[in-house]
């Protein structure tokens, strides 16, 4: 019972929370029929002052880090942040009545890093006298970035190919149904320029379609995108300047204030798509509440492959598998609203805030200290 009260008031908290709070705030108006309206240009005004900051703060995390030590960590991060993609995309998205790109979207969340499951973390090992890397906290850019990039890409792919299966059935049908005109008296049928069953042009246009796609355009297109662009340039100047008194001045005390407008909008937009969600919205509560578990799980066996390598701490491997746990409320939706527009905001934004980040505050926190202090001798 000592157990469950804690888990039920750390989620408590949780949906006290600023962020969730203008969250809610956004579904409930929207809900009222309110005529609230945030100009688009603001939106991606707040959205670009939000990643430029991530970015410079991450940049110079990595700047002052000890790069030797922080590399196979940093390493097995990346490789974290990408296979979260590819197991929610042939695991979320295979469930009855889930769309692809909701379920590629939720998967690139919760390959992302959340800054606030990441301070809490931190805040956790620091009262328990538990040491970790002074550098640990910025391997969350080496997560969160591959995530939301592959999300992004495995979501073009996948759109791309259904656009061009769509134009081969249509090509088909329109062939198809001049093959059923009437010939006119003496003339004579031309020969077919086109397989003569639907199977075997099925079959040619995946051929062709399949030798089409290829991946660096569409990692280029990706890459250029407005918010990834903030992104890694805040990224590129936190390494290669010294950013600190900007960011102090400017961009911090501003952040929290432009992530709440940020929340508001991501609520009504939500709810104006929440219809699509309740169809399959039992399928994104288990997926929530199982996944930052295991990606925890999966993240804290690879720092204690670090740890044996390399020394890495026991605060540091718990720290690796807490932002593994954790799924993203500042970079990620952003990200992901603007890199696969089509997908759902009520999926992924819903599964993170209504069960993913409570589960790794609540119960993913305590459980991979627990592991790290049981299973590594100090």
């Amino acid at each position: 019972m000592d157990f469950l009260s804690e888990f039920l008031t750390k989620f408590g908290a949780q949906l006290q929370s600023p962020t969730l709070g203008f969250l809610i705030g956004g579904i409930i108006i929207a809900a009222f029929g309110s005529r609230l309206q945030i100009p688009d240009a603001i939106y991606k005004f707040i959205v670009f002052m939000l990643l430029m900051k991530v970015g410079l703060k991450g940049g110079v995390a990595i700047r002052n880090a000890d790069l030797a030590q922080m590399l196979l960590p940093a390493l097995f991060a990346a490789v974290v942040g990408i296979l979260i993609v590819f197991i929610g995309r042939y695991t979320l998205a295979n469930l009855p009545g889930v769309k692809t790109t909701d379920a590629i979207a939720t998967a690139g969340l919760f390959g992302a890093v959340s800054g606030s499951t990441l301070a809490a973390g931190i805040t956790v090992l620091e009262a328990q006298g538990i040491t970790y890397e002074p550098w640990a906290g910025a391997l969350y850019p080496f997560m969160d970035i591959p995530a939301l990039v592959t999300a992004i890409v495995v979501a073009s792919i996948y759109t791309s190919k259904q656009k061009q299966r769509r134009a081969a059935e249509e090509n088909l049908s329109k062939q198809e149904a001049l093959s059923k005109q009437p010939v006119a008296a003496g003339g004579y049928p031309s020969e077919p320029e086109y397989p003569t069953t639907r199977q075997e042009y099925r079959n040619q246009q995946r051929g062709a379609a399949s030798n089409r796609v290829e991946i660096w355009p569409i990692v280029k297109e990706s890459l250029q995108g407005s918010a990834l662009s903030a992104l890694l340039l805040g990224l590129a100047l936190g390494l290669l300047t010294r950013p600190e008194s900007v960011v102090d001045s400017f961009y911090e005390p501003l952040f929290r204030g432009l992530l709440s407008i940020l929340m508001l909008v991501m609520g009504m937009e939500a709810w104006s798509r929440i219809n699509e969600l309740r169809k399959v919205a039992q399928w994104y509560a288990i997926y929530a509440f199982v996944a930052p578990l295991l990606h925890g799980f999966i993240a804290f066996g690879l720092g204690m492959i670090a740890h044996y390598a390399t020394g890495f701490s026991p605060g540091g491997v718990a720290l690796l598998a807490v932002i593994a746990a954790s799924s993203s409320d500042i970079s990620g939706p952003p990200t992901l609203r603007a890199g696969i527009p089509s997908a759902n905001p009520s999926a992924y934004i819903g599964a993170s805030t209504a069960v993913g980040t409570p589960v790794a505050i609540a119960l993913g926190i305590p459980l991979y200290i627990g592991l790290a202090q049981t299973l590594i001798s100090s």
